[in-house]
């Protein structure tokens, strides 16, 4: 019987030629290939991996950012508009530019009557003189009075007790809800609801304190060292200093009924208050407002510009190691040239030839792709266990930058697999019996 045919020039255990090579020998033959070229398969390899990362770490990095942001924001506020007064800059009506302007009670009422875009639109007065003691210390805090609404609009989570509600307004009762900090410095090591605290020598019951909160913005001070009070009780305990009058406030809290509605809601309030002070609505500098929505808004679109920026720089890596892939493939083409003439000089139809280089650069891109996912989540893992500063939610990966990097490693393998798999299919075998490796 004749023994197995071994050519010269291919690789070592032979070659089988069948006119249908089943997947598992095509695989198997595959990976041999891969194997005896481990250092150039490797950086090809990496190419592809390390492009995944990129993308997948880039785009979570920035995510990790925006959503830290937005949790800060919250903080601050529930899409708030903080409408504060200010002096004209323009003339209207015979009135001289440069007039103070100053809320009042009335504004209040007609806001909420006649701003259908804007849900809430609540008066706070503060006080930052007033001093804090109890029987067990004392301190300086600054004191806010305003409406119920106020807790849930300003983002005052309860952590004991209660905050304030309309009954406590309605009856101007002297209840207090502490901030976090306040509470422990005035009732340092002890539960301070039901005791008392003093303000200014006016006896004010404690009702609750609130949760520990990070904040990184303000326009008055940080919340948890802050005493909040009912706006009736702070209008008679505590009312505007001069020039303020007893009917005057700081600030007018407004909320829109939703994101969609926030500018609507904004030009309301300008054109609102601009007839009842006798201001052109247009007049910015006599109705500043810190508009959170718009601030959120711009921010977003800064850490979505950064993150498609740096996910585009994972995709030029990801490119580049396609390009690595067709280059090995095309190495793979030129030095299997003899391999190839024979196999087809024995009957291999053009077709296998092209399955199997075509599956070659195809498990390469996605063996190394999924080395590569592995990697960037188990990073964005073990990260994550670490603790993280308050404006970073971590490396947030989501499932849409891994679904977008496995599109596009689909694309970069067909395109790297394609070219190199066609031109070794289309090598003439009596042109290929006749090649010599180096030659």
């Amino acid at each position: 019987m004749w023994g197995p045919v071994r050519l010269p020039g291919l690789r070592s255990g032979g070659v089988r030629v069948h006119n249908n090579m089943v997947l598992r020998d095509l695989v198997g033959d595959v990976l041999s290939t891969l194997w005896a070229h481990k250092l150039r398969t490797f950086l090809t390899m990496f190419g592809i991996a390390w492009g995944i990362v990129s993308i997948v770490l880039m785009v979570a990095a920035g995510e990790g950012l925006r959503q830290g942001q937005e949790v800060q924001a919250r903080n601050l506020g529930k899409d708030i508009l903080i409408v504060f007064h200010g002096r004209t800059s323009m003339q209207v009506g015979g009135a001289r530019a440069g007039r103070e302007v100053h809320w009042e009670d009335a504004d209040v009422v007609a806001v909420q009557a006649e701003s259908p875009d804007c849900e809430y639109a609540i008066p706070e007065l503060e006080r930052n003189d007033v001093r804090a003691h109890s029987n067990y210390n004392n301190a300086a805090f600054t004191v806010t009075g305003s409406h119920p609404p106020f807790g849930y609009i300003r983002s005052l989570d309860v952590g004991e007790g209660r905050f304030y509600n309309w009954d406590d307004q309605k009856e101007a009762r002297r209840v207090a809800f502490l901030g976090s900090d306040a509470s422990k410095q005035l009732f340092p090591g002890r539960n301070p609801v039901g005791e008392s605290v003093y303000l200014n020598a006016f006896p004010y019951a404690v009702i609750g304190v609130m949760a520990t909160k990070k904040q990184d913005s303000s326009y008055d001070g940080w919340d948890v060292n802050k005493v909040f009070i009912p706006f009736a009780a702070m209008r008679r305990d505590f009312p505007d200093k001069p020039p303020g009058t007893s009917t005057t406030f700081d600030q007018l809290l407004v909320t829109p009924k939703s994101v969609e509605q926030h500018e609507a809601c904004k030009r309301e309030i300008q054109t609102v208050l601009g007839r009842m002070h006798n201001f052109d609505p247009d007049d910015k500098e006599a109705c500043p407002i810190w508009d959170t929505v718009q601030e959120a808004k711009a921010f977003r679109q800064m850490t979505n510009g950064m993150k498609y920026f740096l996910g585009a720089v994972g995709i030029v890596t990801l490119f580049l190691g396609g390009l690595g892939v067709m280059n090995v493939m095309m190495v793979a083409v030129r030095e299997r040239t003899r391999e190839i003439g024979v196999r087809k000089a024995l009957g291999a139809p053009a077709r296998t030839i092209l399955k199997q280089f075509f599956i070659e650069a195809l498990l390469i891109a996605f063996l190394s792709g999924a080395i590569g996912m592995g990697i960037a989540y188990g990073i964005c893992f073990l990260v994550n266990l670490l603790p993280m500063p308050d404006f970073f939610a971590g490396l947030v990966a989501t499932w849409q930058s891994g679904l977008v990097a496995c599109v596009l490693l689909g694309i970069i393998a067909i395109f790297s697999a394609l070219y190199p798999a066609r031109r070794a299919a289309s090598i003439d075998p009596i042109e290929a019996l006749r090649y010599e490796a180096g030659g």
